[in-house]
């Protein structure tokens, strides 16, 4: 990943106006290996972290929205007072390298944490699970008290698929929702007084509602989980609360969505619609995706948190894939 970015911030400063074809070719496949590197690098250090306690996995979820955050501001601060589009396109990359170069760094300095070390701390290889074990929640100090049947060289997927699949489809069904409006439908709804010509109303409308207001409320509401951890991993709830965001599509497709094609009919005549809808939106999928994905790891013993991290990780790309799939056919409509 910082290979790549070093690469994309020294082509900033290179006249790519004769490479046409070749550029865009050179965009895409960096846009790929990007794709791929940071998918396993988050479902990785996800899963390592479903070793540790609900608070550090929270905490690295939250970090998360928190970089959406920054990025909304900075792309904000960008809008309003640089002229120079190439300066600015530096210094987001450059801002990217020295952030990837700071993970590193701290990476490799976790292992000598003994907090860290603790809970990374090898354990038997995992083994089959009838799914009547309870599972181990140790602690620091704790004895380890679990069974140790047939050992298996890798974690066995039927038992961990099968404790998780509930808190699955609500990761899967979360982001499908979320990713379906955010970013496709939600960045095109206009302001009602846009022909005003007020920055608030054409330049900014767009970067505070559907990106620094959907990002600031994600982060809340992964903090929020922090302190509230209401309802429950088996809660009947979870899904219902889940199933209930279903509502948030056609509110966002009745506000001032442009251009209508099909639906003409603009529901809620106010720039005060997609305010409150944004926040709703980012607020519901940070509070209950986080505390679906924190849940996972802690259902499983200890041997298959790691494991379970993984896939919780994989029900989240799923869910960002069918959702961003839908969105297309969603635009099409209105």
């Amino acid at each position: 990943m910082l290979a790549i970015f070093v690469v994309m911030t020294v082509l900033v400063k290179v006249d790519t106006s004769s490479w046409t074809q070749s550029f865009f070719a050179v965009t895409i496949a960096c846009m790929a290996i990007l794709s791929g590197t940071s998918t396993v690098f988050n479902s990785s250090v996800f899963g390592m972290t479903g070793s540790f306690p609900m608070r550090n996995s929270q905490a690295l979820i939250s970090g998360g929205a928190m970089g959406g955050t920054i990025s909304a501001v900075a792309s904000l601060v960008d809008l309003a007072l640089s002229n120079n589009v190439t300066d600015s396109t530096l210094a987001f990359f450059l801002t990217a390298d020295v952030f990837l170069a700071l993970c590193i760094g701290l990476y490799l300095l976790l292992p000598r944490l003994e907090y860290a070390r603790y809970y990374m701390r090898p354990v038997w290889p995992a083994h089959v699970y009838s799914g009547e074990e309870q599972p181990c929640q140790d602690s620091p100090g704790s004895p380890l008290a679990a069974p140790r049947p047939s050992f298996s060289p890798t974690p066995p997927l039927r038992p961990i698929l099968k404790k998780t699949a509930g808190l699955g489809f609500c990761v899967i069904y979360l982001l499908f929702i979320t990713s379906v409006i955010f970013p496709a439908v939600s960045t095109s709804i206009e302001s009602l007084d846009k022909a005003s010509g007020s920055p608030w109303t054409t330049k900014f409308f767009v970067p505070l509602t559907a990106f620094l207001l959907f990002n600031f409320s994600d982060l809340c509401g992964r903090q929020i989980t922090a302190w509230i951890q209401v309802p429950g991993p088996r809660s009947k709830v979870l899904p219902g609360l889940v199933l209930l965001r279903t509502g948030l599509v056609p509110l966002f497709v009745f506000c001032n969505y442009q251009p209508r094609v099909h639906l003409q009919t603009v529901v809620f005549p106010s720039d005060i619609y997609p305010v409150v809808f944004s926040s709703l939106l980012g607020l519901s999928n940070g509070y209950l995706s986080t505390l679906a994905l924190i849940y996972g790891p802690k259902l499983v013993p200890r041997e298959l948190a790691e494991a379970t991290g993984v896939v919780m990780s994989f029900y989240m790309y799923l869910g960002l894939v069918l959702g961003s799939a839908c969105s297309v056919l969603l635009v099409h409509l209105i």
